[in-house]
């Protein structure tokens, strides 16, 4: 027998001893057999996250601590729907989506997990080059050869990792530990920043108590604290009014998007499938999804928020403002900021020159109101944070710890797309997801160590509309697996029946509205018009691929 099948064996018995227990009993057996769940836990806390939860803070203060919460809620429902087709079928999704749903949302599920992979890989490289050159060994300094040479670092060392998993089922474990070890880092490292912070200049609690109720009028409005300093600005208040909510939506879509994306839904059935998994283990795959997931992303992401607020939320950054010759960057500012504000106040003019106001002919002529609060929400980026915080928790806290922290996120969120993509390549050809084809499979996501050549200062940011293009693809993926949880054909006696159905049905639904109505917003806002024909072009698709549906290989046995 081989190792692999031996651990089945051994897992399948622990499950049966677990479900003859009590409940304590039952926790105990679980922690032990968890693994998927901190898969997830390491793709979804990522360079996405962390800017998306640093730019939450920054612009809406603590209000917005709802906002990864209930997407996080609603992404452990889908994935928890996922998890039962998975187990109670015992079918990879990848042929069960073609042939008892509709190929063309198999394919469109398959090819968009892996482009959002590729996607999404470019931030990552981004982030964790940052945080060994700026944080960590600010020695090495920023130059081209020094990039290259912590970037190759950070590829051979991802790769590396990623590869175990192909060596059978000690492979399997050493990954799983070394994922497991990376994500107690960053919740350790951020908490530690906010403890920290606590004790050195306390943090007001009720005001964070209270960011975790939902606040919509985030959606239409600008942030409380921002008001009055839009209000300021007189005659130009509307104007800075809608720039700002326009970057609130960004930004909650972006938290949102980074929750649970859609190459999360591919990867949760497939490394529970490796595992050797089956029904007996929905139970363990729910506590594994809140426990190795839910728990360390609102804690990491929460922890994030807080330190952001507390630094930034409603206070201009002051370096900005020391200068009144628009042509050159003050002493000490980040060429990026100096770049962000004055692109602010380049869009001010622009609105006054729309309008026949003359009364500023260049940024410095224009009025102190408008100067303060483009220099409020400017984008900080991680970095910006860490320096902030020195002061108060000290240069190790602030420039190692931090760092630390945000070199983790980036080097296990690599590692899974890399891992996610093996799965995606190997389905769509119909090979074995192991050996060579998985591995080669791996090294799609590599396109990402381009990240920090051609983005250059804009690393950080660049997170943001790469989770927005994630979500414009998440509701594939949550629509397709509404659809298979209600398909007899496919689930037999494990559909489940009577309130039970009710409730999936429920929370799957309101899962799928929230991803379409993110998606939808995203879509509109940056194709317009433009998206009217692409999208009905691909419903048009699904429905002739509904036609062209492949009957299942089962079905065709008992026809004959």
């Amino acid at each position: 027998m081989s190792g692999r099948a031996k651990r089945i064996e051994r897992d399948q018995a622990l499950i049966d001893e677990a479900l003859k227990r009590g409940f304590w009993g039952r926790l105990a057996i679980y922690a032990r057999l968890s693994g998927p769940g901190w898969l997830q836990s390491a793709i979804t806390l990522g360079g996405g996250s962390l800017a998306g939860s640093l730019y939450l803070g920054v612009l809406m203060g603590y209000q917005p601590l709802f906002v990864q919460v209930v997407a996080m809620a609603l992404g452990v429902v889908m994935l928890g729907a996922i998890a039962y087709v998975t187990l109670g079928t015992g079918k990879r999704p990848f042929p069960a989506i073609r042939d008892y749903v509709n190929p063309v949302l198999a394919w469109a599920w398959a090819l968009a997990t892996l482009m959002a992979n590729v996607v999404w890989s470019l931030p990552q490289f981004s982030l964790a080059t940052a945080a060994v050159q700026q944080n960590l060994l600010p020695g090495l300094g920023e130059s081209t050869a020094a990039t290259a040479a912590v970037c190759g670092m950070i590829l051979l060392l991802t790769v590396s990792i990623t590869w175990f998993y192909d060596s059978g089922s000690w492979g399997i474990k050493l990954y799983e530990g070394l994922l497991r070890v990376l994500v107690g880092l960053i919740v350790v490292c951020f908490f530690g920043v906010v403890i920290k912070l606590a004790l050195a200049q306390g943090l007001p609690g009720k005001a964070i108590l209270r960011g975790f109720w939902p606040e919509l009028s985030l959606l239409v409005a600008p942030a409380r604290e921002l008001q009055a300093a839009v209000a300021a600005t007189g005659g130009y208040a509307t104007f800075w009014s809608e720039m700002i909510v326009s970057m609130q939506r960004d930004v909650i879509i972006t938290a949102s998007a980074t929750a649970v994306g859609i190459n999360m839904t591919f990867l949760l059935p497939y490394s529970m499938l490796a595992r050797g998994w089956d029904r007996r283990f929905r139970g363990l795959a729910l506590f594994d999804l809140v426990t190795g997931m839910a728990i360390p992303f609102v804690l990491a992401t929460g922890c994030v928020v807080i330190a952001a607020a507390s630094q930034f939320h409603g206070r201009p950054e002051v370096a900005l403002l020391g200068s009144e010759r628009s042509a050159f960057r003050p002493a000490g500012v980040p060429e990026r900021l100096w770049r962000d504000y004055k692109g602010l106040l380049e869009k001010r003019l622009a609105e006054a020159k729309r309008r026949g106001d003359n009364s500023a002919q260049s940024i410095a002529e224009l009025p102190a109101a408008d100067k303060r609060l483009a220099a409020t929400i400017v984008k900080r980026d991680a970095f910006d944070l860490a320096r902030a915080l020195e002061p108060l928790t000290g240069d190790v806290v602030a420039r190692y710890v931090f760092g630390l922290g945000v070199l983790a996120m980036a080097v296990s969120t690599i590692t899974i797309l890399m891992l996610i993509s093996g799965f995606a390549v190997c389905e769509m050809l119909g090979l074995p997801d192991k050996g060579w084809p998985h591995r080669l499979g791996c090294l799609a996501p590599v396109i990402g160590a381009l990240g920090p050549f051609v983005w250059g200062e804009a690393r950080f940011w660049l997170a943001v509309p790469t989770s927005v293009v994630g979500m414009m693809l998440l509701p594939i993926a949550y629509g397709t697996f509404v659809l298979l949880m209600n398909n007899r054909r496919l689930l037999g006696d494990a559909m489940p029946r009577g309130w039970r159905r009710i409730a999936w049905n429920t929370f799957m639904t309101a899962s799928l509205l929230f991803a379409t109505f993110g998606a939808g917003w995203s879509i509109w806002s940056r194709l317009g018009l433009i998206s009217v024909p692409v999208v009905a072009g691909f419903l048009v698709l699904v429905a002739v691929g509904h036609r062209w549906r492949r009957q299942p290989a089962d079905q065709q046995t008992t026809a004959d």
